[in-house]
């Protein structure tokens, strides 16, 4: 019993420091800093990944193994290729094969599946014909196939397919909402939306409620309100199916911190819970406020403002993916995220601070999110029974070749 309360308490506080580095290129070589902007880890990778639950995945001559936060090997450099660690279970590419392993670098003998999929949400996908089920961190079955696609995870929950139509599962491979709709959203304090033939609305206890007049309906995120379409115009609805602001606006964003972005002809503004402008329109393009109370705002280039409208930072940054990694990037990575926001400058990739400073004083070739897991990663892909291959999660260099026993 001590042995085991070590350990967990071991992995509580490497997956702590794992948030606080992020990877940078320099000089052509991959190395992490901390959130003082000081290398934890020099420059030293030609191929690396980030951190994840305390540990990342790097190549030494050709072969990936695992290092720590402090850069020392803890699994050695002996697989053609490694994913990240998720709930202590990594896949990797031993010979030609893609296995699990755990921190110890040990194989685990996993459930008959015909690809091996990553670990997410504490639970990862299992496929036998063209059926997709779920196994978890024991490695034991909780949903046998019976899927033709399952969505990854999000806090939780996935959108499932079977014969055509969708519905939602949580990690027990329990169905929330039964495969009925022909398109259906994420799951939000008990509430989806989904499309019934041609009709959009929300589901709610099992029970489908028309919105009226809604053509097109987006993700609830972080608030009790989402943004849908009505006469090709962008209004709110609540969690109830109700129009809490009028569609006249020409494209919206979501909610957060009470404050929307939303298009009127060609410039963005950010409106309040009564559709009331707060900051007028005038920027050609603008994101979501990040909890810190700011958010991005683009004129030529990308700069910060605060709940008022005042810009704190200067329009000169970029904010889009860097093509470092094979990965789309969502709203929330535009903005701040745990005190720092990633921007571009005259070709460099830094971190800028609240106040506008750069984090370290430092510019980098490439840099990673500090934040950066996982779960944000794997909302790209889509895991079809039918598939010929799994996708690919993350990677420097991705593995692209089928296998015996095959992984992304």
């Amino acid at each position: 019993m001590k042995k085991t309360f070590i350990f967990l308490l071991l992995g509580f506080i490497q997956f702590v420091n794992s948030q606080e580095l992020a990877l940078v290129k320099k000089n052509s070589k991959i190395g992490y800093i901390s959130k003082d902007g000081s290398f934890k880890i020099e420059p030293q990778y030609k191929s690396a990944k980030s951190f994840s639950e305390g540990l990342a995945a790097v190549e030494d001559n050709g072969k990936w193994g695992f290092i720590d936060t402090k850069g020392s090997w803890l699994i050695p450099a002996s697989f053609n290729n490694a994913k990240d660690f998720n709930s202590g279970i990594a896949v990797v590419q031993k010979d030609k094969d893609w296995v699990y392993i755990n921190t110890k670098g040990e194989i685990l003998k996993a459930p008959a599946t015909e690809k091996i999929f990553d670990f997410t949400n504490g639970v990862a996908f299992i496929r036998q014909g063209n059926k997709v089920g779920l196994i978890n961190s024991k490695l034991t079955v909780v949903l046998e196939p019976k899927y033709d696609q399952i969505k990854p995870f999000e806090n939780g929950f996935a959108r499932v397919e079977l014969n055509k139509n969708w519905g939602i599962i949580n990690t027990d491979g329990k169905e929330l909402v039964e495969p009925a709709y022909a398109e259906i959203g994420n799951y939000f304090k008990g509430t989806t939306w989904a499309r019934k033939d041609k009709t959009f609305g929300l589901v709610n206890g099992g029970k489908f409620i028309p919105v009226d007049g809604a053509e097109k309906i987006w993700d609830f995120e972080t608030q009790d309100l989402t943004y849908a379409k009505k006469n090709g115009k962008i209004g709110f609805i609540d969690l109830k199916g109700n129009w809490v602001i009028l569609p006249i606006y020409d494209k919206g964003k979501a909610f957060s911190k009470n404050l929307a972005p939303v298009l009127v002809g060609k410039k963005w503004g950010y409106i309040n819970l009564k559709g009331e402008f707060v900051i007028e329109p005038t920027y050609s393009d603008a994101e979501v406020f990040s909890s810190n109370g700011l958010a991005p705002v683009k004129e030529n280039n990308w700069g910060f403002i605060n709940e008022t409208g005042k810009l704190v930072i200067p329009t000169q940054y970029g904010i889009t993916s860097n093509g470092f990694v094979i990965a789309l990037f969502v709203q929330q990575d535009k903005g701040f995220i745990d005190g720092v926001a990633r921007v571009k400058n005259e070709g460099k990739w830094g971190f800028l601070k609240p106040d506008g400073t750069v984090l370290g004083n430092q510019w980098f070739e490439n840099a990673e999110l500090f934040s950066q897991t996982a779960e944000r990663e794997k909302k790209e892909i889509s895991v079809a029974a039918e598939s010929p291959k799994a996708e690919t999660k993350t990677a420097v260099k991705p593995a692209s070749k089928p296998v015996t026993k095959k992984k992304k």
